[in-house]
């Protein structure tokens, strides 16, 4: 009997279901999903288009974020050479500072590929003058392979959807990136709680970001060739695969 009570009270506390968030991922018809690996969270599936896209929840995958991260990532089959990215104005100070300490302040000479493509792409992109909201303008940066690119996918419905994150879930400036790289679109940001409209908000903005992306695909298509920039040599997204995933 001591033996079954010394048991019951060692327990550790019932890892939180997310019963808010699994409500209204079946209202919108997404797959949902509770990730029992080290450090918990979820994962969402959905899809646009026919198309499927995924959401992740969970532990960290960049420096920069503390606490969780959510991703979102999709599967497009766009231009290697569509390399573009989206930030938070509070993010890009941060990675220009690392960037500066990493690249002028040490004894490295080259960019190590195991930093990340956000902040080297500081580095190798000219930054886009987009045309947007001068809310937009003053709390996002906009980089890019090609300037032209970037501001096709941002100006726009885009730009639109970045002012409402702005004034929503992203009011506070947290370290937030949106992305094209080998292939695909991504979002990535620091988010401690994952409530609903957070959540809708997220989604809201990467399902306005896919559609402008192959806008912007297809126009670049449509322009003379350009030099082939290659697959960056880091890993963008450490995904759970469907094998790797316990529900």
């Amino acid at each position: 009997m001591l033996d079954a009570f010394k048991r019951l009270i060692a327990r550790k506390p019932s890892e939180p279901e997310w019963p808010e968030v699994a409500e209204w991922a079946g209202r919108q018809q997404f797959g949902f999903k509770r990730v029992r690996d080290e450090g918990g969270g979820f994962v969402l599936d959905g899809q646009m288009d026919g198309k499927p896209w995924r959401l992740e929840w969970g532990p960290p995958q960049r420096s920069y974020i503390q606490g969780h991260e959510l991703r979102v990532r999709m599967e497009l089959g766009l231009s290697s050479n569509l390399q573009m990215l989206v930030l938070t104005q509070s993010l890009f100070e941060t990675l220009e500072r690392n960037a500066f300490e990493s690249f002028t302040e040490s004894t490295q000479t080259v960019i190590d590929g195991n930093t990340p493509e956000e902040m080297r792409w500081l580095v190798m992109f000219p930054k886009s003058s987009v045309k947007a909201p001068k809310t937009v303008r003053s709390r996002f940066h906009f980089i890019g392979a090609a300037a032209e690119d970037t501001e096709r996918w941002v100006e726009g419905p885009l730009a639109e959807q970045l002012e409402k994150a702005d004034a929503g879930f992203l009011a506070a400036q947290p370290p937030f990136v949106l992305m094209t790289l080998r292939g695909r679109v991504y979002l990535r940001m620091q988010l401690d709680d994952p409530d609903p409209r957070s959540l809708a908000g997220a989604v809201a903005l990467f399902q306005v970001a896919v559609p402008q992306a192959i806008q912007a695909a297809a126009a670049a298509v449509a322009e003379s060739p350009r030099p082939d920039f290659g697959n960056s040599s880091s890993t963008a997204w450490q995904n759970l695969g469907p094998d790797d995933e316990k529900a």
